[in-house]
């Protein structure tokens, strides 16, 4: 059983930073892609950033440039350091691990930027 285990999160003011993990453990080999996710409240799950296994990154605009993701294949497990954080970027963040068969979620880690 493959297990994504998150932390990381919590309240921060505007213009802070915090930084999230996500480890993988259990029955998961040649992992791929690996990324975060986030939902807001009232909002539908959006594309934060996603990282392949060769390195390249894929981000959205909205945290481009204040958000950097990284990854440590050796310990099956993905960073997301978010600074500048802004009120907006209040949401739950998830993390998705996608191996050569199957894409896992993780339980999610609540993030909240305050004014």
């Amino acid at each position: 059983q493959v297990r994504l285990v998150e932390s990381g999160g919590g309240l921060v003011q505007a213009g802070g930073s915090l930084r999230l993990s996500c480890a993988a453990s259990g029955s998961i080999f040649s992992i791929n892609t690996m990324g975060w996710y986030r939902r807001a409240p009232g909002k539908q799950r959006e594309l934060v950033v996603v990282i392949t296994s060769s390195g390249s990154t894929n981000y959205a605009d909205s945290v481009k440039g204040r958000f950097a993701i990284s990854r440590d294949n050796a310990k099956k497990t993905v960073y997301l350091q978010m600074n500048s954080l802004k009120p907006e970027d209040t949401a739950v963040y998830y993390c998705r691990v996608e191996s050569t068969r199957l894409a896992y979620w993780g339980q999610g880690t609540q993030v909240t930027v305050s004014s």
